[in-house]
């Protein structure tokens, strides 16, 4: 079992880390939310031994990983995070293949800094952000797993797609990654070069607004399935998907360009965001109305999106 040091270690990493994320991780029952604590923390650990350009050399880093696999599921480790998500994935029946997926996905990092296609960038997906979707799916224990998983897959796809769209100018400053595959690059006449030296023009905005799109509909199947989670988990789960489809709408305020600035949520939006939500949900408990009524990025005609300020009257 995870003892308290490995949980309070692990919740300072997810609350240091990931600050979106957390904001919704607070409403999960205690239950789910420590659970998540150490998810999310085994999760960092794993980015950490990748994301920095400047850390040990390929062959170093495919060792730690190495050894990182080895510990998650069930092999020695002095890692107490490792050792936590390994207790964990036992006693919540985390599938193997959806580790493997993940450290796989973590390994392909080394090499690879940017992606020619859609197809090979949602194959790395399925590891970096699908199987996290899955995990989170089986600490949450759904009464039909089988139902609540593919919509959870996507949602972590969708959370990934708006942290790469965001993240466009700090990935090349900070891990020299490219997450816009050369397909999309090419059918906008944007190049690498241009990317790399952060030049926006009006190639770029129309880019990105169409991969905007294109998450978007992830979004919208991802919220779908949030009905199919245990009561107690609805919530906070939109309320993640609610603040994470947020930045795209900093990402249009800002005309598109994520090269020269990451724009990033303020408290105050995000306090704002979580009070519309819990407020809608007091009066509908379906999750792709409310996401339709707080969100800026749904179409559906039940709801229309109230601007900025405006106090709910449904």
């Amino acid at each position: 079992m995870v003892d308290d040091t490995q949980l309070a270690e692990s919740k300072a990493i997810h609350r240091r880390t990931g600050t979106t994320f957390y904001v919704a991780t607070r409403l999960l029952p205690e239950r789910v939310r420590h659970a998540t604590y150490v998810l999310y923390a085994f999760f960092r650990v794993a980015d950490e031994i990748v994301d920095d350009p400047n850390g040990p050399p390929p062959a170093e880093q495919r060792a730690q990983l190495a050894r990182l696999r080895e510990g998650a599921l069930g092999g020695p480790t002095d890692d107490s995070v490792v050792a936590a998500f390994s207790d964990l994935r036992e006693q919540y029946g985390i599938p193997d293949t959806a580790v493997e997926e993940f450290v796989d996905a973590m390994v392909a990092d080394i090499d690879t800094d940017s992606y020619e296609t859609h197809t090979e960038l949602d194959e790395y997906m399925g590891g970096s952000a699908a199987a996290v979707g899955e995990m989170m799916t089986a600490v949450m224990r759904p009464d039909n797993p089988e139902i609540a998983q593919p919509h959870a897959r996507t949602l972590g796809e969708a959370f990934q797609l708006t942290n790469f769209l965001r993240d466009v100018r700090e990935d090349v400053v900070e891990r020299d990654r490219i997450y816009l595959p050369q397909e999309i690059l090419d059918e906008h006449d944007v190049t690498e070069r241009q990317i790399e030296r952060f030049e926006m023009n009006d190639d770029v905005a129309a880019l990105m607004r169409s991969e905007l799109e294109r998450t978007e509909k992830r979004y919208r199947e991802g919220v779908a399935g949030i009905k199919y989670l245990p009561d107690d988990c609805q919530l906070p789960v939109l309320l993640a998907a609610v603040l994470y489809a947020d930045h795209h709408r900093l990402i249009r305020d800002h005309g598109h360009d994520t090269l020269s600035t990451t724009p990033e949520l303020s408290s105050t939006r995000k306090l704002s965001l979580l009070v519309r939500t819990r407020w809608h949900w007091l009066w509908n408990k379906d999750p792709e109305a409310v996401f339709a009524a707080v969100s800026t990025i749904s179409d559906s005609p039940q709801y229309v999106h109230e601007p900025e300020g405006v106090t709910p009257t449904r």
